[in-house]
């Protein structure tokens, strides 16, 4: 009798798909879903206010006026706000079906600067509420719309608008092509680093990245403890309050937090859970974060050692992600019974750390529990050399290399999924697709502006 016969591996085992395999995968499903179909941009009945203030229903009442202002202030903004109107829409479009792990929002002001655990900067994706599986697609065509957006409300030429659109698209499938012909462990260490770009760039946008650079540094959790606390005169650490922005909450509240502070270490790394036993609680606060954030529950902690060093977390409320609730995606199995174990701060910090080259250490969750949390709760470092890129005052040149920057940084969150492959084949070198996505990321910027004034009007916000 052979080994093979004897073996419960040999016997069990298939041959993984290959490289060649994946891609005559992806070139087959354009049968299935033509490229050319991405441009459609369906009709029909929409709900935009309703579904926006269903929302609003389940955010702290005071703070929503703070959320419409900030949405209201230009298109831009809005659109930031509107994650959840936009998946909706998708879900009613011609779809390829092909599922990779999607950060549900990645616009242009969501990619930046944070410091990775090796005290160096990295640039990457830094928003994963509405993170899940969806196609692929979904993704970058929220980017691809963000930079038409964006260039409209900074009234640059049509023509560097669409040279950046469209050249995201292809930067996009060629850094996913590029990716998928490298083994899984080499795509997993893919990282962009902001030092090494800085010195790759133009002379103009090595200045805009070097201005940024120095932003990053600056922002450290010491500066923002230095800022935002003060010491009683027990010694405790406490937060200064700024209301409406920065506030505290009562007594029953951080029971709750500090109920649920066990959780949280027993979320992390063993590592990280022995780094906490050194700090105690001193102070918990309600701030308001974001724009289309502003309402949900975001807390920041401060923790504090024996020599009155602090550290600041930030716990904030998670609920389902767009993709699911408004696009209608379901997950596959494993992910669905992820979500119902550990809840959707466990979701968003399990994307987060697929999505991500390096992500932050003190990521961690809480679920709710009738003795505890009330809700689904993610927590993360607040202001760990986090920086970004203004896109409001970047010149046309440096326009483009940013729009760049974020569809290669896609692409290498995207080709962490098993699938990727089969959608560098379908996609192949982007001409066909990126045509199509430009056509109806254009589309979708007038829908989107027509939306913003709606919103405006249903609002009651005064015209600028």
């Amino acid at each position: 009798m052979s080994l093979t016969e004897t073996s419960p591996i040999a016997q069990s085992w298939a041959a993984p798909r290959s490289l060649q395999q994946h891609l005559d995968d992806g070139r087959a499903a354009r049968e299935r879903t033509p490229r050319e179909s991405l441009a459609v941009l369906p009709t029909g009945e929409r709900d935009p206010m309703g579904i926006l203030d269903a929302q609003d229903e389940t955010r702290v009442p005071e703070l929503v006026p703070i959320r419409t202002e900030r949405m209201a202030a230009n298109p831009f903004a809005f659109y930031r706000g509107t994650a959840a109107l936009m998946a909706a829409d998708l879900g009613r479009s011609p779809s390829t079906d092909l599922l990779v792990g999607s950060c549900g929002d990645a616009h242009v002001a969501n990619f930046g600067l944070y410091g990775s655990p090796q005290r160096t900067l990295v640039f990457d994706l830094n928003d994963f509420d509405e993170a899940a599986w969806a196609p692929w697609e979904w993704d970058l065509k929220r980017l691809v719309t963000s930079i038409v957006i964006a260039g409209q409300s900074t009234s640059r030429d049509d023509r560097v608008i669409r040279d950046a659109a469209l050249e995201a698209v292809r930067t996009y499938a060629r850094s996913l092509r590029a990716g998928a012909k490298r083994s899984p462990l080499k795509r997993y260490y893919d990282r962009f680093d902001a030092l090494a770009a800085e010195e790759a760039a133009d002379a103009e946008t090595r200045d805009v990245i070097a201005g940024a650079v120095r932003d990053a540094e600056r922002r450290t959790g010491k500066r923002a403890a230095r800022k935002l606390t003060t010491v009683d005169e027990a010694g405790r650490v406490v937060f200064v309050e700024s209301p409406p922005t920065m506030t505290h909450v009562g007594a029953l509240m951080e029971g709750r937090v500090l109920s649920v502070l066990d959780q949280f270490r027993e979320s992390v790394s063993v590592d990280i859970r022995a780094l906490l036993q050194k700090y105690s609680l001193s102070d918990v606060s309600l701030r308001v974060v974001g724009v289309g954030s502003v309402g949900t529950r975001c807390f920041l902690l401060s923790m504090q050692d024996g020599d009155d060093g602090v550290l600041l977390l930030q716990g904030k409320e998670a609920g389902r992600s767009v993709l699911i609730e408004h696009g209608g995606i379901e997950q596959p199995p494993g992910v669905a019974r992820y979500i119902e174990q550990h809840g959707e701060g466990g979701r968003v910090v399990a994307m987060q750390r697929i999505l991500q080259a390096v992500s932050d250490p003190f990521l961690g969750h809480v679920r709710r529990s009738p003795e505890g949390a009330q809700r689904d709760f993610y927590v993360r470092q607040f202001h760990d050399m986090k920086g970004g890129f203004d896109i409001d005052t970047l010149d046309d040149v440096p326009f483009r290399w940013y729009a760049d920057a974020c569809a290669a940084t896609l692409a290498r969150a995207h080709g962490q999924s098993p699938d990727a492959a089969t959608v560098s084949g379908y996609v192949g070198r982007g001409k066909v697709v990126g045509e199509a996505i430009l056509e109806w990321a254009y589309a979708y910027a007038a829908l989107s502006h027509a939306d913003w004034e709606l919103f405006r009007r249903h609002r009651n916000v005064d015209a600028v």
